[in-house]
């Protein structure tokens, strides 16, 4: 049997969609497949309590903290040439972890060449969860988005949504993997649509996790 597929897993706050794969990935729901490594850019993540419940490795690596960018840094190139030397040198470290595949898990960065073309040489694919269909609401700020066109009469079919998908460059406009319609229904607060979606997630990312993964393994048995 072929190797098992190594996973990079990279979260900057609570975790709850890396726990959905830390579960999956110990249940069998994604087959032969090893974690390897947590990455985070917040030092107060609780993803990092997590993966030292499982013995997972961490490092938290920070662009402010590392120096690439000073604290409030108000000059454009200046803040664009820090990121993207910290993205080069995160790409080196996810790199030395020799994964077949990286999960954006609530990972609150967003990545430039400097971050994607190593690894895309490399052969390893990246893909990320965005709370919104595709080629809708790409962003920060998606859920309240949605929930706000919603409010207006403006939301098609009072349709929601999110989505697993590959990461390029232009934010949330790689190809998707899977996609979930969320209803909106009448009466609804905010926080109910988030609930409905957050909801959603773990188990798209652990059905986009496992088919991504069960291509990855059979290009291995090839």
């Amino acid at each position: 049997m072929a190797s098992p597929c190594r996973i990079v897993v990279m979260a900057s706050g609570n975790g709850s969609n890396f726990q959905a794969l830390i579960d999956a990935v110990h249940s069998g729901s994604i087959l032969h497949t090893q974690i390897v490594k947590l990455f985070v850019n917040k030092k107060t993540a609780f993803a990092i309590q997590r993966a030292e419940k499982v013995g997972i490795p961490t490092e938290y690596f920070n662009m402010v903290k590392e120096g690439f960018v000073v604290a409030g840094e108000k000059d454009a190139e200046k803040v664009k040439d820090g990121r993207a030397r910290y993205d080069a040198a995160l790409a080196q470290r996810v790199l030395e972890a020799k994964p077949d595949l990286v999960v954006l898990a609530g990972w609150m960065h967003i990545f430039s060449v400097p971050f994607l073309r190593p690894l895309e040489e490399a052969g390893v694919k990246v893909i990320n969860l965005h709370p919104a269909l595709p080629g809708k609401y790409d962003g920060a700020g998606a859920i309240e988005r949605q929930y706000q066109d919603f409010k207006d009469g403006k939301l098609e079919n009072n349709r929601a949504g999110l989505m697993i998908h590959y990461v390029i460059a232009e934010v949330d406009r790689g190809s998707p993997i899977l996609t979930q319609e969320v209803e909106c229904r009448e009466g609804d607060e905010l926080k109910d649509l988030e609930e409905r979606i957050h909801a959603a997630e773990h188990e798209l990312i652990v059905k986009a996790t496992a088919k991504v993964v069960g291509e990855i393994l059979a290009r291995k048995n090839l």
